[in-house]
């Protein structure tokens, strides 16, 4: 399974193509409404959320509530796209006052002056539309798909947030996902715990009120998945490594660990590892989960649990120093409209990207052409497992 995204922020739409979905999945427009509804919420977000209402209309591939086998089509229509008709033209304008609305004043942070040197554009606009978060729409979509996918299988996934502005979660007791998802679904900043998360907004409200943004860290579970989906024979088909990738692909993440992470460098090996089980009822576990479901860049059957850190947004309101590309002139920034934080948001994205590489590592090792087929051989795995 791959896809492919197209289209500008403020462009007419945005468009995802996905290859490789199984034929007999179902799927209709609710199932991938729901999930762009939760993308725009969250504390801190900017006025965009106010403008847009994301709905996604499926073009092809879906016939009668199911998948064909061929290239699904999802599209999301802009809605702020009537305000730009004239800068955001397809075909050659002679409006010689939207020529000189070039943008030349490269933000710190942002891609605008490396994607400039890379294309030769000499107008930032080129680089900015297409590198803006506008574009993890029709990735939560393609997310909303692979969800479908590994519902079908039996396999559950759920986002949070952890941190945000050094404010961090320290009641985690939730039993299960759905409690979790109960608990973070009616939260303003997606926190389990009550008590961080009003300290949470309280710095969203600072961070505001002085011009600035602010980051966090989200979590992301999948619990379900069997033992041994992945690779420890490629490097390039190691699961791990993939998620990896997916989480620091979205815009603004820095950063990614699994399980216990980076506080497994400050930890001896015996509160590393995880210990090997094993009963009548489970067959094979492990006592811990520090590893954090992986092994080798395989599964070892236990949840997988995955962190991003997201850095603050680099559009501030209190704007850094730059240098314009045409008169080599200081200046202090240009402030496009932003959210002050996208932490709960991004955790939404998170889910789906994470979504989308477990559910595109079961396709492919478990059948490619037929979800009955794939659920079969799901169902056959765990059994072999258990008995092995």
């Amino acid at each position: 399974m791959r896809y492919l995204t197209a289209g500008e922020s403020h462009g007419p739409q945005l468009t995802a193509i996905l290859e490789g979905v199984p034929a007999g999945l179902a799927l209709c427009a609710e199932h991938i409404n729901k999930e762009l509804a939760r993308r725009q919420k969250g504390y801190g977000r900017g006025r965009r959320m106010q403008i847009e209402k994301d709905e996604v209309k499926i073009t092809g591939g879906v016939r009668h509530g199911k998948t064909l086998g061929s290239p699904i089509a999802l599209v999301v229509e802009n809605r702020d796209f009537k305000h730009w008709q004239t800068i955001m033209a397809v075909e050659p304008i002679d409006d010689e006052a939207e020529v000189k609305r070039k943008v030349t004043r490269p933000r710190p942070g942002h891609a605008d002056l490396n994607g400039a040197l890379k294309y030769g554009h000499r107008d930032m606009r080129n680089v900015l539309e297409r590198s803006s978060a506008r574009e993890t729409t029709v990735r939560v979509a393609a997310g909303a798909v692979a969800k479908r996918i590994l519902e079908e299988v039996g396999i559950r996934v759920a986002g949070h947030v952890i941190e945000i502005g050094g404010v961090r979660a320290e009641k985690l007791d939730y039993r299960s996902l759905e409690e979790l998802q109960a608990v973070t679904e009616e939260s303003p900043v997606r926190c389990f715990d009550p008590e961080a998360g009003q300290k949470m907004m309280e710095t969203i409200d600072w961070a505001k009120k002085n011009g600035d943004s602010i980051g966090g860290i989200v979590e992301v579970i999948v619990e379900g998945v069997p033992a041994g989906v992945g690779s420890y024979v490629h490097y390039d088909r190691k699961l791990d490594a993939k998620i990896a990738a997916a989480i620091v692909s979205i815009n603004a993440f820095k950063g990614v660990e699994f399980g216990i992470g980076f506080e497994a460098a400050r930890r001896p090996g015996s509160e590393v590892h995880d210990e090997i089980i094993w009963s009548p009822e489970q067959g094979f576990s492990r006592r811990t989960n520090r590893a954090g479901g992986f092994e080798g860049g395989v599964t070892t059957g236990m949840p997988i649990v995955v962190r991003g850190v997201m850095k603050p947004i680099p559009t501030l309101y209190k704007p850094l120093q730059s240098v314009d590309i045409e008169t080599k002139e200081p200046f202090a920034a240009s402030i496009e409209r932003s959210d002050s934080c996208a932490v709960p948001a991004a955790s939404v994205v998170a889910e789906a990207v994470v979504a989308w590489e477990v559910a595109a590592a079961i396709v492919e090792q478990f059948g490619q052409d037929r979800m009955d087929l794939i659920k079969e051989n799901v169902e056959r795995a765990r059994r072999y497992a258990k008995e092995f």
